[in-house]
């Protein structure tokens, strides 16, 4: 199972792909975002379903150890800007 740190900052950060285009409210931040925690979790889309996702479409192309690490690159790339905003 991947290892989500629920920081949010995946769901805060749509605008990023038009993949999630349907579930930004507008300012690039999930309409289901409810503090750090997705308010529909357990009935949230395939697309935001990381082990799912490497099931139906990632399996046949790379390991799960690498899936999960090019994940976990993206989400501390995320953290990482986050942190910086705060610098200023």
């Amino acid at each position: 199972m991947f290892p989500c740190q629920r920081c949010g900052m995946c769901c805060r950060n749509l605008q990023l792909s038009l993949l999630y285009h349907e579930l930004d409210r507008g300012d690039g931040t999930c309409k289901y975002l409810n503090g750090n925690l997705c308010s529909r979790y357990d009935d949230r889309p395939l697309f935001c379903r990381i082990d799912d996702c490497y099931t139906l479409f990632f399996k046949d192309v790379m390991l799960i150890e690498q899936y999960y690490k090019l994940n976990l690159e993206m989400c501390k790339k995320l953290q990482r800007k986050e942190n910086h905003k705060e610098d200023y």
